[in-house]
């Protein structure tokens, strides 16, 4: 950084962004070291005099070290490759027409408040609306420190068994959603060339709910990559050449993606194996009806508290993941 063409350099902001990954880390061992040693005098003046305020404080300490101890060792536990990337998140329904319509919508909005609790941004790229309700595909990029290390634990098939909202008689419904989660590579770092030859761009009128000028011009892009079938889409900015670009950039990715697949091998631990939306696919259940129940059918991991996890609250299912090498 102390280079004198470094603010100039078009990698910069990256470099700025690992330092400052590394101090956060640091600080934060430093932290815990000086709160070990805290505590550790406390228990020896405890030794020596019996004090009800000296032990309550030992107990919040100790309680409050353990707390960041166990999120120092889930962070410690994000070693691959591309855990520190920002990442894309992807959503289609699957079986039961409507109803997973409506629940991937759901899921949608439980990914949106998990990143709005952990202070991530999330940029929306493409948006396709229901015929009658929820949404039948959506895309966004997701911003933030191991966005990816973090979401990765969340990709494959989740599974709603609910009393429809849209059945005139009440009856039970089981749905069906799934959820892609792909690291975005440096793009300084990606090598592909993409020949006019290979891709077709279509521009159309967006669908999605960007407002008056989204809709009212020509402003989406769909670009299509022949030789893979890679279909691309973007439609959520004004502007038809920043829809384009994105869509390229977000089409590099996904051909980089295959291109460390096809070199590496490593198609479960980067991409995982597509399953089929439907039954006996599902990495999670959430069960609203006849009782209250969410598990993860990787992990055994379950709770009661339904409304919770839909309200963004991941992060027991996320860790238990991290914790077994489950992703």
């Amino acid at each position: 950084m102390n280079e004198p063409n470094f603010w100039s350099s078009e990698n910069s902001s990256n470099i700025i962004s690992e330092a400052n990954s590394i101090k956060h880390l640091l600080d934060e061992v430093s932290s815990l070291k000086k709160d070990l040693e805290d505590n550790l005098e406390l228990v020896n003046l405890l030794k020596e005099e019996s004090d009800d305020d000296l032990s309550k404080s030992l107990e919040d300490g100790i309680s409050n070290f353990s707390k960041r101890l166990n999120d120092m060792e889930l962070l410690l536990l994000l070693n691959g490759p591309y855990d520190a990337c920002d990442c894309i998140l992807e959503l289609h329904p699957g079986a039961g027409g409507t109803e997973s319509c409506d629940w991937a919508s759901m899921l949608y909005r439980m990914y949106t408040r998990y990143c709005e609790k952990h202070h991530y941004k999330m940029e929306e790229y493409d948006y396709q609306s229901g015929d009658e309700a929820g949404l039948k595909s959506v895309a966004a990029i997701i911003h933030g420190d191991y966005a990816y290390g973090y979401l990765k634990c969340e990709k494959g098939v989740h599974r709603l068994i609910r009393l429809s909202p849209f059945d005139a008689n009440n009856r039970r419904h089981t749905s069906f959603a799934s959820v892609d989660i792909t690291p975005i590579y440096n793009q300084e770092n990606i090598d592909i060339e993409i020949k006019e030859s290979d891709v077709r761009i279509d521009v159309y009128r967006s669908s999605g709910k960007g407002g008056q000028g989204v809709n009212t011009t020509d402003s989406a892009v769909r670009i299509t990559h022949l030789p893979t079938k890679i279909v691309v889409t973007c439609q959520n900015e004004r502007s038809q050449i920043r829809n384009k670009e994105i869509a390229l950039n977000v089409l590099k990715n996904k051909l980089y993606q295959l291109e460390i697949e096809k070199r590496e091998k490593e198609l479960q631990n980067i991409k995982g194996q597509n399953a089929d939306i439907n039954f006996g696919s599902q990495i999670r259940t959430y069960t609203l009806h006849p009782y209250s129940l969410v598990k993860d059918h990787r992990t055994n991991y379950e709770t009661g508290n339904v409304v919770k996890v839909l309200d963004g609250d991941l992060d027991e299912f996320i860790n238990e993941c991290l914790k077994r090498g489950v992703n």
